[in-house]
């Protein structure tokens, strides 16, 4: 089975899919790639939106792109579930709504770290979502964040944790960094592996 946990083609709703058009053109490639189960993650920030109103947003999307996909009436089209990529954000373990951004009928969230040098802090949070909020956490190509200056540590900080981890298969042609990654795949650190376009990932034991 062929999950994609990470994407960006509902219609409209962030820097994804600009429009039906777009949307309908990325699932036809899903097709090709014998996708069984998509979910569409649209990019949530608290800087920019409530919870709530993001939901309503997300869901409008949803239900145009579900309309447009009945009304093509194809085989092979992989079940859509909803879930939101969420950047992280200060106060983020504390948000009342935090788990209505999940994946759909599950309690496992994909999150987006801070394109900054990270604190304990950071950590402190992501592990209060895991231990007193009940989250399955998922991090969001994590390759990103490991060459900010300082972060290293807190990566490591972050591995302990019961996380798991997402890395872009792109990240894996520096042959700078590619050492490191593969040894985070063959500990079994990281535990899905993505495309860079349409996030497609294989074999994610969550």
């Amino acid at each position: 089975m062929i999950i994609d946990f990470h994407s960006h083609i509902l219609p409209g709703i962030d820097d994804g899919a600009r429009n039906l058009e777009t949307a309908l053109a990325m699932l036809s490639r899903v097709r090709e790639q014998q996708v069984d189960i998509m979910v569409a993650t649209p990019h949530f920030y608290a800087s920019r939106d409530r919870i709530d109103t993001f939901l309503q947003r997300r869901e409008k999307a949803r239900d145009a792109f579900l309309c447009e996909i009945q009304e093509e009436n194809r085989p092979q089209t992989p079940q859509i579930l909803v879930g939101s990529e969420v950047a992280f954000f200060d106060g983020i373990s504390r948000a009342e709504e935090i788990s209505e951004l999940t994946i759909q009928d599950t309690n496992l969230m994909l999150l987006e770290m801070p394109f900054v040098p990270w604190s304990e802090r950071n950590i402190d949070e992501v592990a209060y979502l895991i231990r007193e909020r009940h989250l399955r956490i998922l991090i969001a190509h994590l390759e990103r964040f490991i060459w900010i200056p300082g972060n290293k540590r807190y990566v490591q900080q972050l591995l302990e944790l019961p996380v798991s981890v997402q890395l872009n298969a792109e990240a894996f042609s520096d042959w700078r960094h590619r050492r490191e990654l593969l040894k985070m795949l063959q500990e079994g650190k990281a535990m899905c592996l993505a495309a860079t376009a349409m996030a497609h990932i294989t074999g994610c034991r969550i």
